[in-house]
């Protein structure tokens, strides 16, 4: 029963107009698949080009190490800060 057209009144069964034209994408499969095969040669020439893509475990390595290396970077100013601080009060303003 869900196979069934909706039929309407005013539906004589006719065709207006073939959409069934040359060049679209339903009418000739070789299309498909000349298209799959000119996505898969554009992949192919990315990989060439940019290499490789990143796991996700490498992508996490990647991400924590360079915000360990910001950490240290801003813990070692933080530290030169604070001995400039420190030598200012204590030995040059005395």
């Amino acid at each position: 029963m869900k196979d069934q057209k909706k039929r309407y009144d005013d539906d004589d069964g006719k065709t207006i107009v073939n959409m069934d034209v040359d060049g679209a994408p339903w009418h000739d499969r070789n299309v498909k698949f000349a298209e799959r095969q000119a996505r898969e040669s554009d992949r192919k020439q990315k990989v060439e080009m940019y290499g490789e893509r990143m796991t996700n475990s490498e992508a996490r390595h990647y991400t924590f190490y360079a915000l360990l290396a910001g950490l240290a970077l801003t813990a070692a100013l933080a530290v030169v800060w604070i001995v400039l601080v420190l030598f200012m009060t204590q030995v040059w303003f005395k």
